[in-house]
């Protein structure tokens, strides 16, 4: 570790932050942000960043303001003489959008993209992107890390006699079978047809789950409309238990109350998203240590791969 070494927060991360510095073995270093009347902000760093590597933590959700947050924080960390500046995005906001689903929409993730190295980042450390490709928007390596470090752990504890792993959709079925290869166990997959964004049609369960203790496993849940429904969906078609495991507790607009209509006994998410959870069904895990274990094989040039347990 010749490079001194700053850890910042954004605003609407401060919490995890903290987490990722503590269990590091560093505190949280000083910054402040002044509000103007007309909306606009100014991000500042209370102490030098001369020459350090500078760790900045911010989930960009919501985006507006937050990405905002973080791209001026690039700017005066690259301004301030920072030899390193890398932007720790638990949650990376526009991922959705990461190619032309119809025509004459814009691709979110590749300006997203764009603006961080406009920026001047010279490194991003993510979890559970919602598309693999979006790595390949950047010019700068990306750490791209998966929360299956965290989440198979738990589910073995678990000792489900009867364990599947399901996959809410076509899109997560490759994550799924990551998961059912390492703990050794089937798979199932949902199909659906969605009439509009966050609006479901029609769905199909593919796959026996009569008798079988289901895991779901998605990168998020926002609205829970697909995660309730195939939980009800395989429960009426014989399954013993449902729970769910998500990266990113999104949870927004009535997902708490579909929640707790529904027939999944547990979920389980990260806290990647600052958030008051609304139900005793929800269950967070803290990605904290695993990021801290991350920077640190970064910063002494070591493999990060080679330390995952379960490699997706």
């Amino acid at each position: 570790m010749n490079k001194p070494l700053k850890f910042f927060a954004g605003n609407n991360t401060k919490h995890l932050a903290t987490e990722i510095a503590n269990a590091f073995g560093v505190e949280i270093n000083n910054s402040s942000i002044i509000d103007f009347s007309d909306g606009e902000f100014e991000p500042s760093f209370d102490e030098t960043v001369r020459g350090a590597d500078v760790f900045l933590i911010q989930s960009t959700i919501p985006p507006s303001d937050n990405l905002m947050e973080l791209l001026l924080m690039i700017d005066a960390a690259k301004r301030a003489s920072a030899a390193n500046i890398i932007a720790v995005m638990p949650y990376f906001g526009y991922a959705r959008q990461d190619k032309k689903g119809k025509p004459r929409v814009a691709i979110g993730a590749k300006l997203v993209a764009n603006l961080l190295s406009a920026a001047g980042v010279n490194r991003i450390m993510t979890i559970d992107l919602h598309a693999d490709q979006i790595q390949g928007f950047f010019e700068v390596p990306v750490d791209h890390l998966y929360a299956s470090e965290l989440f198979v752990e738990d589910i073995t504890q678990l000792n489900l006699e009867n364990l599947v792993i399901a996959s809410p959709d076509m899109g997560g079925s490759k994550r799924a079978n990551a998961y059912a290869k390492f703990l050794k166990c089937g798979v199932v997959i949902c199909y659906k047809e969605r009439k509009q964004a966050n609006v479901i049609g029609e769905m199909k369960v593919l796959g026996d789950v009569k008798g079988k203790d289901v895991v779901i496993i998605d990168d998020m849940v926002d609205t829970a409309g697909t995660l309730t429904k195939a939980a009800d969906l395989m429960i009426e078609q014989g399954a013993s238990s449902v729970r769910a495991y998500c990266t990113h507790g999104i949870l927004s607009k009535d997902a708490y109350e579909k929640l707790d209509k529904s027939a999944i006994s547990e979920l389980v998410i990260t806290n990647t998203i600052p958030k008051q959870h609304k139900s005793n069904k929800v269950r967070e895990v803290s990605v904290a240590p695993f990021f801290a274990k991350t920077i640190l094989s970064v910063v002494k040039n070591e493999s990060i791969s080679a330390t995952w347990k379960s490699n997706q």
